[in-house]
Parts: structure tokens; sequence; C-alpha cells
């Protein structure tokens, strides 16, 4: 008796991949948008640093420098290796 419970809390790879394939487009594509939206407002964000850095009299080579290592934080990368996804 014992072990039918067990069988039936078992997980079958198949079978979740099974019921989680329906919802994959709509997933797949909320995802993506999400992702446009932070590039978009990051980049954004970057503009506004500059041009706050540059109206406040730092020269624009620095300006941009300190941009590009502001913007950094930003990349997609960067969080999924703090996943260690592989």
């Amino acid at each position: 008796m014992n072990k039918d419970k067990e069988d039936e809390r078992e997980v079958n790879p198949i079978k979740l991949f099974g019921m989680m394939l329906p919802s994959m487009p709509s997933l797949t594509i909320r995802l993506t948008g999400m992702f446009l939206r932070f590039k978009r407002n990051a980049h954004k964000a970057g503009r506004v640093f500059k041009k706050d850095l540059v109206k406040q009299g730092v020269d624009k080579k620095i300006a941009t420098e300190l941009t590009e290592i502001y913007m950094q934080s930003s990349h997609v990368r960067n969080y999924i290796q703090g996943f260690n996804i592989r």
C-alpha cells in the first residue's frame, strides 16, 4: 500500500512537460516582453545618467565611460551567471 502511494507521488518528467507545453507560447511571449521593457528602461536610464553627468560639468568622454559602467548592471548575462545556468 505504501509502495502505491510513493508511485503516485513520483513526478514523471514526460507528463510534467506535457502539462507545461500548452503554456509555453504565452510564457515565451510574456518573458520576451518583460526583457524588451527591461532593456528599454535601462537604455533610458543610461541616457538620463549621462545627460545629468554632462549637465554637472563632467567631461563627455568620462561621462560616456561612467555610463558604460553604469549600464553593465543591466546586462541580462550578469543575471543568468548569477543563477549558474550553463
